[in-house]
């Protein structure tokens, strides 16, 4: 079973989305999502942008990086956008680090449909990305 850790600051948002998507693909992988520092929830414009492409989120919970240090992961994603966020770093024990940056849809204004509209560009883009992952990297041969 392949091993996955997906790590952005605040665990929030990206991180969770990226986290459903990788499951939903199915397949024998283990999926984990962390943040280095884990807000209090996950937010719940991302719960309900990825709950109108049928995956439910709402259940899932921000954790610290710190929880996952003594383990070993096959890969570490980090999705944080460099040019606005300095991608966080994991000191455990990974075969592989990659990095898919989003935008943060957290940082959108304008009216609730403009918002909206940045949450559902960002969960798109995610799932375009890691399904691209999932089919080179943990799609058994």
């Amino acid at each position: 079973m392949k091993r996955v850790l997906i790590i952005c600051t605040g665990n929030s948002c990206r991180s969770q989305m990226a986290e459903g998507w990788l499951r939903s693909f199915g397949g024998d992988v283990a999926v984990y999502s962390a943040g280095t520092e884990p807000a209090a929830s996950v937010n719940p414009r991302a719960i309900a942008v990825m709950k109108e492409r049928g995956i439910d989120i709402g259940a899932q919970t921000p954790k610290s990086t710190d929880l996952f240090l003594a383990q070993t992961f096959d890969y570490v994603i980090t999705v944080c956008d460099e040019a606005r966020e300095t991608c966080p770093a994991f000191s455990g024990n990974v075969g592989r680090r990659l990095h898919m940056g989003f935008e943060d849809p957290t940082h959108a204004v304008g009216n609730e449909t403009e918002i909206m509209d940045a949450f559902r560009s960002a969960r798109d883009l995610i799932a375009e990305e890691f399904r691209k992952f999932h089919e080179k990297e943990l799609r058994p041969a």
